[in-house]
């Protein structure tokens, strides 16, 4: 019988029927012994044809399993041997045991039996004698194959990609870029032509870009006097990437006018297929790169990654004041508006930092409101413990600086944050101020990083300033009521300028002096300044061990290294970077040294020709063009050396990435 019917369910059920139909048979013999014969005679015909017709297609059935599993087989074999996917087995030795003739013919040969693995690819043993399953991808004959390995088998699988890959690499490739093209200090080079030399700058600028364009491939059309919007796709960028944006310099150079450059900052919004997504990413690029001081390119992707090129030039200081005395009555409505003003700094502040702190705060008063310095005395720069010991001495302005904590206790939510002297909020003095106020002001000097205080109310920042308490100066200069300040308070402001300017000498412009002068007449002290900035003989000591492990790398680049045992505060770290570049033929100036345990320490210095603050962002760092810094945990001196070298070789060879 078949399988069918030698089921347990159908067997029970066949004897029964059977069983029936004997009991059937005899009743009728009972009745008539001659209809019983008659039945009898038919059941057995029935049964006899039932058996045959049993066997038939048991016969053809067996036939049928004979002949698919023929065929089963031979497509195996088939299949195993001339589908297009390559199969090695290998055996404990890491040799191949077999090969099928596809993976033979790819790799030209006659056979690979008894072939070590690390002879058909390197990577394939280290790949098999990992612990999971593994995919991946390498080249053979100018093929992509996707390996697939099954350890427990000892089998790989090769699968042929190559086609998958180069549609993928098409895709991106013509992936949809977009970008904003601005001229930085056209306003300010412009507002004083006349009509025919600024016709002939603007058909000047317009062929630099229309030829750059037209060179690359690029599709680019003006839509303001200072603004282009650019269309490309990602392998045109991949070739602007290599070209180090070099437009940027081409620009810069042939646009001279009376020493004065017209510059670009080009904002690109790439990584995503959505033109609106593309939009909003290149106006953040180009907000950034406007923040950094303008002269760069900065393309930016969803995921946050931005990468910088450019940025070689000092920013332009802007002749105009308008936004200073917007900024400042804007200030002036907020702080208004407000219940209390609480003012915060960057961790271990300097002078500018406390300096500006203290201008803010006769901006609160001025304006009828309490206004308080949060500061913490155990994490403090010893370059301003005189600063600090001299404002103790004036007990009204003193007891406006509060702890972290006291801070904590009186903020409410209409109280107003000012951060000042910096952006990122991993450096404000603490975090947790930052995390619950709803109103946060951001004043800064410094170029703008990707890390970024969140949703601020107003934004100040001026990279061409030469520190925050000059910006700070000019809003106190705009407000609208009288303002009364004392000796202590002027000298503290003009202070945070004369350290962030070396006495002048760096990062200067003419609002600057405006600004020392605006302080002068409200009774600072220069002698007092200069008290400020006395170090101790120890100090001084210190800072010539280091000047003594001083190399000269390369183009006029000095490298001072600490010893790994040795422990320096950043100010005598910046100091000595500052000595470093009075000598002759320096440059720029890099002085490595340990902070602390886990902490080393990189501060540099330059007098304009490199770009500090690029080669210090290569290292997670940032600040200034000519003076910047970094912080690496758990590394050797030596090791930090080796990184410095190579970014300073990266920056050298002509671009940047962050």
């Amino acid at each position: 019988m078949p399988m069918f019917y030698e089921k347990s369910q159908i067997r029970y059920s066949l004897i029964a029927i059977i069983g029936i139909l004997i009991l059937t048979v005899l009743f009728l013999f009972v009745l008539n012994w001659i209809i019983g014969i008659l039945v009898t005679v038919c059941l057995c015909i029935a049964l006899f044809f039932l058996r045959k017709s049993v066997l038939e297609y048991r016969k053809e059935m067996d036939s049928y399993i004979s002949t698919l599993s023929y065929r089963l087989k031979k497509v195996g074999e088939e299949a195993l041997m001339e589908m297009p996917i390559g199969i090695m087995l290998i055996d404990d030795d890491f040799r191949i045991e077999w090969a099928n003739p596809y993976i033979t013919s790819i790799m030209n040969e006659d056979t690979l039996i008894g072939r070590d693995l690390l002879e058909i690819h390197d990577s394939l043993l280290p790949l098999f004698k990992q612990d999971a399953e593994t995919e991946a991808v390498i080249t053979l004959d100018d093929q992509k194959f996707k390996v697939i390995i099954k350890r427990e088998e000892r089998l790989l699988y090769f699968v042929d990609v190559t086609e998958q890959i180069q549609i993928e690499k098409q895709y991106e490739d013509e992936r949809t870029a977009l970008a904003y093209i601005f001229l930085d200090n056209y306003d300010e080079i412009t507002q004083a032509m006349d009509d025919q030399t600024k016709s002939a700058i603007n058909s000047k600028v317009t062929a630099l870009l229309n030829k750059w364009a037209k060179d690359f491939g690029v599709f680019i059309k003006r839509v303001s006097s200072e603004r282009f919007l650019a269309v490309l796709n990602e392998q045109i960028l991949t070739k602007l990437e290599k070209s180090k944006f070099s437009i940027l310099d081409e620009v810069r150079e042939k646009t001279t006018i009376e020493n004065v450059s017209l510059t670009l900052s080009i904002g690109i919004g790439t990584g995503v297929s959505s033109l609106q997504e593309l939009g909003d990413l290149a106006q953040s690029g180009l907000d950034l790169a406007l923040g950094r001081g303008g002269d760069q390119v900065a393309i930016k992707q969803i995921n946050g990654k931005v990468q910088f090129y450019g940025g070689k030039t000092n920013p332009m200081e802007k002749r105009t004041r308008v936004r200073a005395r917007v900024i400042s009555h804007a200030l002036k409505e907020i702080v208004t508006e407000s219940d209390k003003v609480m003012i915060m700094g960057h961790k271990f502040p300097d002078m500018d930092a406390i300096g500006s702190s203290i201008g803010i705060l006769k901006v609160a008063q001025a304006n009828g409101k309490e206004g308080f310095i949060v500061l913490d005395e155990e994490a403090i720069d010893s370059g301003v413990i005189q600063l600090l010991e001299e404002v103790k001495q004036h007990s009204e302005l003193w007891s406006w600086f509060i702890t972290p904590d006291e801070a904590l206790e009186i903020m409410t939510d209409e109280t107003l944050l000012i951060i000042l002297d910096t952006h990122k909020p991993s450096l404000v003095i603490d975090e947790r101020l930052l995390s619950i106020s709803e109103h946060v002001i951001v004043i800064d000097h410094h170029r703008r990083g990707e890390e970024f205080i969140k949703d601020p109310i107003l934004v100040y920042m001026e990279p061409y300033a030469s520190s925050t308490a000059e910006l700070v100066t000019e809003l106190l200069e705009y407000q609208p009521k009288p303002l009364k300040m004392n000796m202590i308070e002027a000298t503290a402001l003009l202070a945070g300028i004369v350290v962030d300017t070396k006495s002048f000498t760096l990062r200067t412009g003419s609002r600057t002096f405006d600004a020392a002068s605006y302080l002068r007449g409200k009774g600072a002290d220069t002698v007092l300044v200069h008290k400020f900035m006395k170090e101790d003989i120890e100090n001084y000591v210190r800072r010539a061990s280091l000047i003594q492990n001083t190399m000269i790398y390369k183009n006029g680049i000095a490298i001072a290294i600490a010893k790994d045992d040795s422990y320096f505060e950043q100010v005598t770290l910046a100091q000595t970077a500052d000595t470093l570049l009075t000598m002759n033929n320096v440059v720029a100036s890099f002085v490595i040294a340990r902070r602390s345990e886990s902490s080393i320490s990189i501060s540099a210095r330059s007098l304009g020709e490199i770009n500090v603050q690029l080669i210090m962002e290569a290292l997670n760092g940032g600040g200034h063009l000519t003076n910047a810094a970094t912080q690496l945990q758990d590394i050797t001196i030596d090791d930090a050396s080796d990184m410095l070298k190579n970014a300073i070789d990266e920056y050298l060879e002509g671009g940047t990435k962050s």
